[in-house]
């Protein structure tokens, strides 16, 4: 297909339709629309979109993999920095602690600034991070591992609510769930590499400073990709498309901006029960996720002693399968609309895995662990995107970076309860009984997401529109002599 739009060429050519007319060259047909008339001329697809997305997994996927990395070979950094597991977890929830006071703030600014100057930001404050823990491989320096990490965790507040804003941004309305499981793919993906290359990077070594040269090839090469995708960052990252990709945007780029407060958002949002139900059952769910991903390592190491790399293998398995779930969601939405009873459904399965994977870890077999993480990541890290398009319908027009920020805040809250509560009680009991307190919260959002009332208010402006579209084209049908045609020859 031919393709030409004024001002963009290569990889941000719109997708635009055209008709071939007899001389062998294509019309395009431009329909002249009054200013408050919402059609679908309005909006056009670009290829860039798939660049941008493509970057935001980038650095989204470098950040997830510095918040796994430490907590999978735990036994491992305690040796070497000669501190206790506790303070080794604290690697993995400084990420969650430091986003739930930065993210009104990362928010507001998004809704000031816009995609780029966030992107901007978490590239290079995630650039900056590795840096420093570059400068931390020495059994006397863990306060410099944590500032690292702590940098690190900041950029993290930058990335983690984008997916659904950069779908809604860039994509139009029939592949926007499967581009936001895209994005979160990038994030998961981080994490499963998070899982699999430390433990093969840093074997457990009683040679200090062998140990030391084997941390400091992961931090090297981490720091290295850091670098390089921050300025493909500065470089190539996009503000938004020049014309809106569907009519749900189209309205709202039409909306004043002194419409707009950030704090009347909020306020509209927390008076939004359906949304309500869904922040709290979507921090349960996912709380649930980070602890048992913080504590994976401790975990096998009690059942399986001496399987570091093993560990590392089953969080990969327990991921991949979340990203195969996540992506296969993202496409049923996008075909079925059916945002409610997929959620359900994905929820329940998450509480039904989490109860298989709770009573087989001490089985003595692996490949039962493998076979049971792999079932409990398929659906616990599947809901990822679920939960952040659910949000954006029930809470349509307000902004998408508004919503996924306050799921993940929920998130991180009940992330770092559930951590430091189940490694407790592992620490005190047993693993079992740290699952099955996980478990039961697992069961509690299961009931609260079956009493969301499926309100899809983003699906009903996009239908709406449609329809003033289909009602506008008939009457210019009727007239169609009249129109303005320009000829492009391409």
């Amino acid at each position: 297909m031919c393709e030409k739009s004024d001002n963009h060429f290569g990889t941000d050519a719109p997708e635009t339709s055209q008709n071939k007319n007899t001389d062998g060259n294509f019309d395009q047909v431009e329909i002249s629309e009054s200013p408050n008339t919402v059609s679908s001329s309005n909006t056009r697809l670009y290829r860039r979109r798939w660049l941008i997305l493509f970057l935001f997994s980038s650095y989204s996927l470098c950040n997830a993999f510095q918040w796994i990395q430490y907590g999978i070979i735990n036994n491992i950094f305690m040796k070497f920095y000669s501190v206790s597991s506790f303070a080794i977890d604290w690697l993995s929830m400084v990420y969650m602690l430091t986003y739930i006071p930065f993210i009104f703030p990362v928010t507001w600014l998004l809704e000031r600034k816009g995609l780029r100057v966030i992107a901007l930001f978490a590239a290079s404050i995630n650039c900056v991070g590795t840096w420093i823990k570059v400068a931390s491989v020495q059994p006397n320096l863990f306060w410099v591992t944590m500032l690292g990490q702590f940098a690190c965790s900041c950029a993290q507040v930058f990335i983690l609510g984008m997916p659904s804003q950069v779908a809604s941004v860039w994509f139009g309305s029939d592949e926007v769930s499967t581009a936001c499981a895209i994005g979160v793919f990038g994030n998961q993906l981080g994490i499963a590499i998070g899982f699999l290359i430390p433990p093969v990077l840093v074997p457990n070594v009683d040679d200090m400073n062998e140990l030391a040269q084997h941390i400091s090839v992961m931090f090297y090469a981490t720091a290295a990709l850091a670098s390089v995708i921050f300025l493909l960052v500065v470089f190539v990252f996009q503000e938004k498309p020049e014309v809106p990709p569907s009519l749900a945007q189209v309205a709202l780029r039409d909306m004043p901006t002194t419409q707009y407060s950030y704090l009347a958002s909020i306020a509209r949002l927390f008076r939004n029960k359906p949304f309500i139900l869904l922040l709290i059952s979507y921090g349960l769910n996912v709380g649930c996720f980070y602890a048992v991903s913080t504590l994976l390592n401790r975990m096998i190491m009690e059942h399986y002693p001496g399987e570091e790399v093993n560990a590392g293998r089953i969080g990969l398995t327990l991921v991949i399968a979340g990203v195969v779930g996540s992506l296969i969601c993202g496409i049923w939405l996008d075909k079925t609309k059916t945002f409610k009873q997929t959620t359900l459904c994905v929820y329940l399965l998450s509480f039904v895995g989490m109860v298989i994977y709770a009573f087989t870890l001490n089985l003595g077999h692996l490949w039962v662990v493998f076979l049971t993480s792999g079932a409990l990541g398929f659906f616990m890290t599947g809901y990822l995107p679920l939960g952040f398009e659910f949000a954006v319908e029930l809470t349509y027009p307000e902004s998408e970076g508004t919503s996924s920020g306050l799921l993940n805040c929920s998130a991180q809250m009940f992330g770092i309860a559930f951590t430091i509560i189940q490694g407790k009680i592992i620490d005190h009991f047993s693993t079992l009984a740290g699952n099955i307190f996980l478990c039961v919260f697992l069961f509690i959002g299961s009931i609260m997401t079956a009493f969301i009332k499926s309100d899809l208010r983003r699906q009903k402006a996009n239908t709406q529109s449609q329809t003033e579209v289909n009602a506008d084209s008939s009457v210019h049908s009727k007239d169609a002599n009249s129109l303005p045609v320009k000829e492009v020859k391409m």
